[in-house]
């Protein structure tokens, strides 16, 4: 008969390695000293699990950088602020503000490009309300986008996200743009999302939103996909609009949903 697994180990790594619970101290010792097979296996996936924590430790400090340097200037309420939906051929632009306390760390936060996972970017979404000083969603509608152009309508959410903050931030960090009239000095940053903690929250709370919108848009219209790509122009959503038109949501100044009506391109100045 096979031999039974050591109760003490198995509780060990459930409680320490499933669960991940903070590791007492002594406890890598007491594995290292253990010759037994399992002790062995449960030290090596603790010591990865440790090196993991570490690296993910760096990765966030990394991305305050540039909060840690305004927080050391004086600065205490310090904004992030990012859109969603910009390219899609459907839907508003979304807008998320955030700003977070003094030397606010969440595992895993990152450029939710980067984060696959609906799931996971959803429970970051809900941390980020929880934790955040405060937050902020704001939207720029489909008439507005074929009004002003696409660029003008991302900068109009980007200020409505940071006027609609409970608090006046002292500072603002925006990924690549800069907000025209925001009273609060304002920084941006190229690919602000992959390197501010706050840029990355506001980021995930915009297209968190933004990607709910889709799918209750999806609900409405069938067959178009908008909970799958989001309304972006690939060739299953272009497929649609063919046979099936456009729906009220569909942005008329955009040269693919042009072309469906049977309207000449737009002219756009994009700055």
């Amino acid at each position: 008969m096979p031999r039974r697994a050591n109760p003490a180990l198995a509780e060990l790594r459930q409680r320490y390695l499933v669960e991940g619970a903070a590791l007492p101290s002594g406890l890598i010792a007491a594995l290292e000293a253990d010759p037994r097979d399992g002790a062995q296996a449960l030290l090596k996936a603790l010591q990865k699990r440790q090196a993991a924590n570490r690296a993910e430790g760096q990765r966030l400090r990394h991305m305050l950088k540039f909060e840690t340097e305004l927080w050391e200037q004086g600065h205490v309420h310090i904004a992030g602020v990012d859109e969603a939906g910009m390219g899609p051929l459907c839907g508003p632009v979304c807008a998320g503000a955030a700003i977070l306390p003094r030397g606010y760390k969440l595992k895993g936060l990152d450029d939710s490009k980067k984060i696959l996972d609906e799931e996971f970017r959803e429970e970051l979404a809900a941390t980020i309300k929880k934790d955040a000083v405060c937050w902020s969603i704001a939207w720029a509608q489909v008439q507005e986008i074929d009004a002003i152009n696409i660029y003008q309508a991302g900068l109009l959410a980007l200020r409505r996200a940071v006027d609609g903050l409970s608090l006046q931030p002292d500072y603002v960090l925006v990924d690549a743009r800069k907000i025209p009239g925001l009273v609060p000095p304002q920084r941006g940053i190229i690919k602000g999302d992959a390197l501010s903690l706050s840029i990355a929250a506001g980021a995930i709370l915009a297209k968190t939103s933004r990607d709910r919108f889709m799918a209750e848009l999806d609900a409405r219209h069938p067959g178009y996909g908008f909970a799958a790509h989001k309304g972006y122009s690939t060739p299953e959503h272009l497929a649609a609009m063919e046979k099936l038109g456009v729906v009220d949501q569909h942005r008329r100044s955009f040269a693919p949903v042009r072309k469906v009506l049977g309207l000449d391109p737009v002219q756009e100045e994009l700055f």
